[in-house]
């Protein structure tokens, strides 16, 4: 069975969240920064920076956490992120070699 992972990225300004999965984080944000799909929301919206994210064994565990964070409010989903990365740095070095380790 496939990994999943859940992300969180939001804009430079931190005025917009979007919630994701995806099985390849690495690659799934690296078409987030290039704008890869230029009509999709996270392209329109500039969200680019990587805030949050979760590691699952099972694609499908990722799936369900996903869904539960998006029922969420705003103020649930800023906390979260505050938990491990309180001035809301871009992740995307940290995660690069995720898929090899």
């Amino acid at each position: 069975m496939k990994p999943g992972f859940i992300y969180i990225i939001t804009n430079k300004n931190n005025t917009v969240l979007y919630i994701g999965v995806t099985s390849n984080l690495p690659q799934r944000i690296e078409e987030h920064k290039q704008k890869r799909y230029e009509n999709s929301f996270s392209a329109r919206y500039n969200l680019d920076k990587l805030v949050y994210f979760e590691q699952f064994q099972m694609i499908g565990d990722a799936i369900g956490r996903e869904k539960q964070l998006k029922a969420g409010n705003r103020a649930i989903k800023e906390k979260l992120i505050n938990s491990i990365n309180p001035n809301w740095n871009d992740l995307y070095d940290d995660i690069i070699d995720i898929m090899t380790i």
